[in-house]
């Protein structure tokens, strides 16, 4: 299958040649950027792409930075000269890292990991628009919670948390899992955050520049910048 690939590198000739290879392994290159801030800004528009190769060092923010602010999870292949950094490339949940200069071979192992991980993703079924209930776990069973009630749903402890004046334990096992069940009814918060844009009541920008969100209920969360663009327009704020 054809992959549809973002490259982000910094050095012209670099950026030239993986996207070359790239493109002789049958993959469609959809974007070539330059630094951090840019791949965030183009994946805020929503555009579909099958994976992120990314140098590590960039300026504006580094691709260890710009992981940490995607707005959905995407494969992400990092490519540095560097090999000291692979532990914390792992450690950000990379799909592969690949040392400068690539070989068109070490990039086909490379995809071929790509597109069995892709190819294994199937797209989420079309929801149905209105009430809507999901299951938390209750003793040894289970019970229905109206998601009108709840403001927002956090990973953190292997599990999909929400909440609804309470902290609630789903019996979802991963954000992606609790996503592809509500579908539009949420909005990707980061990569361990989904809000309920109805339960929103105010938001303002952070001295980090990241968004800070107020919940129904007086809770405050902090949007990733590459989120922040998905949140405002289904807020109706640009």
């Amino acid at each position: 299958m054809s992959l549809r690939v973002l490259v982000a590198e910094d050095e012209p000739f670099n950026r030239k040649r993986l996207t070359r290879l790239l493109r002789e392994a049958g993959c469609e290159v959809v974007a070539e950027l330059e630094d951090g801030p840019s791949v965030l800004d183009w994946l805020g528009q929503g555009e579909p792409v099958d994976a992120l190769f990314l140098d590590i060092q960039m300026p504006g923010l580094t691709g260890l930075d710009v992981v940490a602010d995607l707005p959905r999870p995407f494969p992400v292949v990092f490519v540095t000269a560097y090999a000291e950094h692979a532990v914390k490339a792992f450690e950000q949940a990379a799909t592969d890292y690949l040392l400068k200069p690539v070989t068109a071979e070490r990039l086909a192992a490379t995809l071929q990991r790509l597109r069995a991980r892709t190819e294994g993703v199937r797209p989420a079924e079309p929801r149905p628009s209105g009430p809507f209930r999901f299951p938390v776990k209750a003793g040894e069973g289970v019970v229905l919670v109206d998601l009108a009630r709840t403001t927002h749903f956090v990973f953190e402890d292997d599990a999909v948390w929400a909440f609804a004046g309470e902290r609630m334990r789903t019996t979802w096992k991963t954000l992606a899992e609790a996503e592809a069940a509500l579908g539009s009814r949420v909005v990707r918060g980061h990569r361990h955050l989904l809000l309920r844009p109805e339960a929103v009541v105010g938001v303002k920008t952070g001295d980090s520049g990241r968004l800070h969100v107020r919940l129904n209920g007086g809770t405050e969360v902090e949007v990733s910048r590459g989120a922040a663009p998905g949140l405002k327009a289904r807020l109706g704020l640009g």
